[in-house]
């Protein structure tokens, strides 16, 4: 495995038959981890058509991991009902470096990142506008996020590091 793409659902709090075929971890409201239709290492060979499909030309060697929400999502004033949790952000955060470790993946900006910032890196800015928008810090911007991820994800993995 190479990398873990993060995403929201655009969905509810909880997944829905779709998410589960598209993401292999996906976070619930609540902050629980539901496994998705496949493994991570589905996605070593994604020619068999049985894979998570998370992110077009991304899939191969990918990890996809969703926060569940942003259904009505519309803009940083209008968030909706189903707004992505800090609670729900921190376990994938933890999910990711626990990845990290498991796999080898090293945290950087083109191994751990956010929909938007691979569809941005490919030159395909605003196809996908998951994860641009934290409810919890409506006041950072959506090209700081990825950093912020990176830097929870790597603050986990220390912690994990420590216990080891």
């Amino acid at each position: 495995m190479k990398r873990i793409i993060c995403h929201w659902s655009g969905g509810t709090h909880h997944p829905n038959y779709l998410d589960f075929e598209h993401y292999h971890f996906l976070i619930t409201g609540e902050g629980l981890r539901v496994i998705g239709n496949y493994e991570p290492e589905d996605n070593l060979n994604c020619k068999d058509g049985k894979y998570a499909q998370g992110a077009e030309g991304g899939n191969t060697g990918t990890i996809h991991i969703a926060l569940c929400g942003m259904y009505d999502f519309k803009d940083s004033k209008d968030y909706g009902e189903y707004a992505i949790n800090q609670k729900q952000f921190e376990e994938m955060c933890l999910l990711c470096a626990e990845l990290c470790l498991k796999y080898g993946i090293k945290i950087t900006p083109k191994t751990i990142l956010t929909h938007y910032e691979f569809d941005k890196n490919r030159g395909k800015e605003g196809r996908k506008i998951d994860i641009t928008f934290l409810p919890f810090l409506p006041d950072m911007k959506k090209n700081e996020i990825g950093k912020y991820i990176r830097n929870k994800v790597n603050w986990y993995k220390l912690k994990l590091e420590e216990k080891i």
